[in-house]
This record gives structure tokens, C-alpha cells and sequence, in this order.
């Protein structure tokens, strides 16, 4: 069906820890999609850099990002959202610091994908979530 990219997997493609290639040869013939979270997340930290060289080569990753298919958050993803954090919560786990990861578990419920992070424990208590992490 398809992969919702971590924003840590960007962030290692912007820094040359990992090739664009290598997300496409993981993910294969599947499609590649993003989050509005994952482009506010690195568009926070292109613009939270004092280094203007810095700032504009994350600019400029983020404007390459962008020409993926960007899934929508609606009111069916903050349905799942509630369901989880109330999940976790339930369980008594901490849901209110990982508010980002959340909405992209939600996402990646909601559109019937699979999440490719590199921090698999973030991800891994939240119920109902296809996960891969590299």
C-alpha cells in the first residue's frame, strides 16, 4: 500500500547519512508519501538554524520533500489521534510529549500504510501501527 516517511529518515537524506535512492530501494514499487508534520518539523528546523548556509541547503531539501504526495490531516485522522493518546494514556503511557509521532501513527493508520523510521522505539507501543524501521 504504501510508506509514510519518518521525518528522521528525511533529516538523514538531508544530511547525507542516506541516499534518496536507499528510500526508494526500501520502498520499492510501493508510493512514497509525507506529513504536514514532517514538513512543519523540518521547516522548524530549517528556520530555527543561525547558520544561513545551513538554513538554505534545509530550505532547499525541504522544497525538494515537498513534490511528494503529502497525505491530509482531517477529522478522521483526529479521531484515531484521540483513540490512540487515550490508548496510551489507558496503558499508562506518556502520549503528551510525543504529539508529532501521534499524528503520524495516525496518518499511517488511517491511510492503511506502513511507517519507515529509524526510531522504532518511538513508534512501537502505539497500537495498530504497521511499523519498519531501518
Amino acid at each position: 500500500m504504501g510508506f509514510l516517511i519518518d521525518t528522521c529518515i528525511w533529516v538523514a537524506v538531508e544530511r547525507g547519512a542516506l541516499a534518496p535512492a536507499d528510500v526508494a530501494l526500501f520502498a520499492g514499487i510501493e508510493a512514497v508519501y509525507i506529513s504536514p508534520v514532517t514538513i512543519a518539523e523540518l521547516k522548524f528546523g530549517a528556520e530555527n538554524t543561525p547558520d544561513p548556509n545551513i538554513r538554505q541547503k534545509r530550505q532547499a531539501a525541504l522544497h525538494r520533500l515537498k513534490r511528494k504526495p503529502v497525505l491530509h490531516i482531517d477529522e478522521t485522522t483526529g479521531e484515531i489521534f484521540g483513540s490512540l493518546a487515550a490508548q496510551l494514556k489507558a496503558s499508562g503511557l506518556q502520549h503528551r510529549h510525543r504529539v508529532q509521532d501521534l499524528w503520524l501513527a495516525s496518518q499511517t493508520i488511517q491511510y492503511g500504510l506502513t511507517l519507515l523510521t529509524y526510531k522504532g522505539k518511538d513508534f512501537i507501543d502505539i497500537p495498530g501501527l504497521s511499523l519498519r524501521v531501518l
